[in-house]
């Protein structure tokens, strides 16, 4: 889930991330089911997270040695404790060098995060064994208000200047990723899906993007009080309430209080030819 060691990306929480387990693991679900699996014995997942789409991995290769990584910490202490038979290091998915050969690398909910796309993932695939699959799911949401609305208030306000630049996503679009990866492999399969998340409310897509998002600008704010010249909101709180407020605009409630989240993600697996 965190594949990048830096200041952004380094402190993510996996109790947050975990609040929407079930939401969260769906996609890797699907991903995984479209991947040849047939005599796979050396797996890896990169950017990890707390070792929930590790744990479908392992499912999915009982008999094979499955392995994790992740920048952040906290993240693999999560993990460990989730699948202690498993291994997990602490890594960066820009400067990994092992290699391999795997036949399953997993990036789930990752490389929207790690730069240079263009480089990156043939030298994924370079780790693949003959037959081997990488497979990736990455959010695909930038357009959707979540993230609009969040782009927006960080550009207009008080902290604009620490927001600078904060929490930009790597974007390409399939077509992109298929020209790339189609050269060196025998066979890339590229799809796009929009879940609906049913959630209670406003407060909880806050929620959810507080694991994810959200989190790079956070913690760019200061949360301290402030002086006795201005007994406002601290600075985070004040950009999290501004938010929400506009976050239940952009997301109506049914009537029964449920809002339907709409998350647009890109699949590929890209299986490399038999040498």
């Amino acid at each position: 889930m965190t594949g990048k060691t830096t200041s952004e990306h380094r402190d993510w929480h996996a109790k947050q991330y975990m609040l929407f387990e079930n939401e969260r693991t769906r996609p890797v679900r699907d991903l995984l089911a479209a991947v040849p699996m047939d005599g796979a014995r050396l797996a890896v997942d990169i950017g990890c997270g707390p070792g929930n789409s590790t744990e479908v991995l392992a499912g999915r290769l009982p008999g094979a040695q499955v392995s994790g990584i992740d920048s952040s910490a906290d993240m693999i202490a999560a993990a460990r404790e989730r699948l202690p038979q498993l291994r997990f290091d602490i890594g960066d998915i820009s400067t990994w060098d092992a290699r391999g050969p795997y036949d399953v690398i997993l990036a789930n909910a990752v490389l929207q995060w790690v730069p240079d796309h263009e480089r990156l993932f043939p030298a994924l695939v370079a780790k693949l064994a003959a037959g081997g699959s990488l497979a990736v799911q990455m959010p695909d949401n930038l357009d959707e208000p979540a993230h609009r609305l969040l782009r927006e208030i960080a550009a207009d306000g008080p902290w604009a200047p620490k927001l600078k630049g904060v929490g930009r996503a790597i974007r390409h679009d399939a077509s992109w990723y298929y020209a790339l990866l189609e050269p060196l492999c025998a066979r890339v399969d590229v799809w796009r899906t929009v879940y609906h998340h049913p959630l209670a409310g406003a407060d909880a897509v806050v929620e959810w993007f507080k694991g994810s998002a959200l989190r790079p600008f956070l913690a760019a704010l200061d949360n301290a009080e402030r002086g006795p010249a201005d007994r406002g909101p601290a600075e985070r709180d004040a950009f999290l309430q501004l938010y929400r407020d506009e976050i239940a605009k952009a997301y109506p409630a049914l009537p029964d209080g449920t809002v339907l989240l709409p998350f647009p993600r890109l699949f590929i697996v890209a299986t490399r030819g038999e040498r």
